[in-house]
């Protein structure tokens, strides 16, 4: 009877050979059409999207305002001690899971211990919500390389349509003006009243603003073709996109550091203020600046390391990337603050007056110092073009973690020819569509909200808990470094062990609570008081992500039968064996939703696709 059965099975069934683990999975020709999920070519492709990812927009604009704000070379000290303690650890830490498990952001930790599973819907909900918002950067920064174009640059005079009266040209070293207490440069009338045409406040969001709308638009279109076909599309984009903000960045180096006055910014970019280390928020500083420079907690890292070869030694890789990346911020501030002392000695004001962060480096104090530069407009080109390079890798890969995360979920459904690029392409249509709230006359105080709130150090800091007490004290530190070493060849130093265990859960617990001790409510411009219920929208941003952890907890716990313990037991050979032989009609259905697992032996998977093939009928 058993012989008869497998006679009337039509063809041999499809085999997947997975160099990366060794295991094969055996699925009916139903599923014979599904796609592979791919590898990076080589390795170089892998490192240059990390780099990419990784340095960004906050290498330029937010480390070195911090380093002059916090104490010049004396805030080396915090944010050393936060790089070796959470920042080096958990960025390896993702990126081995990731490789491990060939999964991305929400299954790596299905598969790790399904109690915790809410971690990857917490760190795609941070992704989905800097989608809608971090490319709006690149929107701004495509709008002013539009204006970049022409020998007199248009913030750099008052004789436009957009300046009021109060508006009052850059004054030189050697002349000197009559200044009325509300004139107003023209870098900054063009940045509010041109580019942004902001409203009074949060409630008076006015219309949209068209020129910004194209600039979104191109950038989601570059986004979108950086990504289209995943890792074989990416890992040729980044060749350009990853090393060509490096080139604009020792050109400006270059030229900031031969400009008169150049070394009075850098000299309050380092010159060490120990005391300083004595403030509290200068350590709290340090550690936000170190989860925000190394995207992780974003599942980004984890999608990337997925797509490695499972022996891949990304033991070595993390700590050239993590070195790599402290070093671009290190050097970027030369470049800045070598522009900032040009700028001080030219308008003859202390370097307090013109030294800015976020935004307002990038679209007022440097646009205003390239005014004053020889041939203007190419600084002014190649400073945008590094702008918008430098956040469109860091763009991409988000929204690549985010695909990367949900075809995982379910890739039966998407692991079909050109179900992906059109579930990409939805999800840059709707996130497009989203952030033109920023681009109306009041989205900069959305954009603000999102920007202090949605992906706010609290929120990295809460993940990044659950992530090493999951990883080192459920899943096990020793059982993840005999993972490790099966894929590298040796144990890593216990260095990165004990920062798991101990370290790196106990800073980021005194940098959470102590960021909700000192919590200040978001001001715009320091000045603009947000109404009650915006602050109730930014809260709400900054819940929707955290709350996943302990809701999915609480539905796991209710809906599934077993105790604690096995709900916190990885998804290893025995109880995924289980599972599989446990429902013997759907197995296809069933490896289609758990996944090749690394530690799924050859022989179960024949003993289970014989029982199939014997009650499929």
């Amino acid at each position: 009877e058993r012989s008869a059965k497998l006679e009337r099975w039509q063809g041999p069934p499809y085999i997947n050979t997975d160099l990366r683990n060794g295991t094969k999975d055996l699925l009916p020709p139903s599923e014979e059409k599904m796609e592979e999920r791919g590898q990076w070519s080589n390795k170089i492709e892998f490192i240059l999207s990390v780099a990419g990812s990784i340095i960004g927009l906050g290498n330029m604009w937010r480390f070195p305002y911090l380093c002059y704000k916090n104490g010049g070379g004396a805030f080396l000290i915090p944010y050393l001690i936060f790089l070796f303690t959470c920042g080096v650890p958990v960025f390896f830490l993702e990126t081995a899971l990731g490789q491990y498990t060939s999964e991305g952001g929400i299954t790596c930790w299905r598969k790790i211990s399904p109690l915790f599973e809410g971690l990857g819907y917490g760190t795609q909900v941070i992704v989905i919500l800097l989608n809608f918002y971090y490319i709006i950067v690149l929107a701004w920064g495509i709008f002013y390389l539009s204006f970049s174009f022409s020998w007199d640059l248009a913030w750099s005079s008052c004789n436009n349509t957009w300046n009021t009266e109060n508006c009052v040209e850059f004054s030189r070293r050697n002349s000197s003006v009559t200044v009325d207490l509300n004139a107003t440069s023209p870098v900054l009338e063009f940045w509010e009243r041109r580019a942004l045409r902001i409203s009074p406040g949060l409630d008076h969001m006015g219309s949209l603003n068209w020129d910004l709308a194209l600039c979104l638009f191109i950038a989601w279109v570059m986004c979108y073709f950086c990504i289209w076909k995943g890792v074989k599309s990416t890992g040729k984009v980044v060749y350009f996109t990853a090393t060509f903000p490096y080139v604009m960045l020792i050109v400006l180096l270059i030229r900031g550091l031969t400009l008169p006055g150049a070394a009075i910014g850098i000299k309050f970019y380092l010159y060490p203020d120990l005391g300083r280390l004595a403030d509290p928020q200068v350590w709290m500083d340090a550690g936000t600046q170190i989860f925000f420079s190394y995207a992780i907690c974003l599942g980004a890292l984890t999608a990337l390391g997925s797509y490695n070869k499972y022996n891949n030694n990304c033991y070595r890789d993390c700590l050239s990337l993590c070195f790599l990346n402290s070093g671009t911020s290190f050097v970027a501030g030369f470049a800045i603050f070598s522009i900032l002392g040009f700028m001080s000695y030219e308008q003859n004001v202390p370097i307090s007056e013109v030294a800015e962060s976020g935004p307002g480096l990038a679209f007022i104090a440097y646009p205003r110092a390239v005014s004053m530069m020889p041939f203007s407009p190419l600084w002014a080109a190649l400073f945008f073009i590094m702008i918008v390079f430098l956040g469109l890798d860091s763009q991409f890969v988000c929204v690549e973690s985010l695909v990367t995360a949900v075809v995982d979920m379910y890739p039966a459904v998407f692991r079909r020819k050109n179900r992906r690029e059109l579930f990409l392409l939805a999800v840059s249509l709707f996130s497009f569509f989203m952030g033109l709230i920023m681009l109306m006359e009041g989205g900069m105080y959305v954009f603000q909200l999102f920007d202090y709130y949605a992906a706010s150090g609290m929120c990295l800091l809460f993940m990044a808990i659950f992530e090493t007490v999951c990883i080192a004290w459920v899943y096990g530190a020793d059982r993840f470094y005999d993972n490790i070493e099966d894929m590298i060849g040796y144990r890593p130093g216990p260095y990165i062990k004990y920062c798991w265990l101990f370290f790196t859960p106990a800073t980021c617990i005194g940098t959470f609570a102590f960021s909700l001790i000192k919590y200040t409510p978001l001001k715009y411009n320091n000045e603009y008081v947000y109404p009650w219920w915006g602050y109730a929208i930014g809260w709400l941003l900054a819940l929707a992500s955290m709350v996943c952890i302990p809701f999915w907890m609480v539905y796991k716990i209710s809906t599934t039968q077993g105790t604690l313990r096995e709900l916190t037991t990885p998804v290893n050979r025995m109880n995924l064996s289980r599972f599989i032989l446990g429902n013997r009609p759907s197995f296809a259905g069933a490896l289609a939703s758990v996944g090749p697992p690394p530690e799924l032996p050859l022989f179960v998977v024949v003993a289970a696709r014989y029982e199939w093939l014997l009650l499929s009928n």
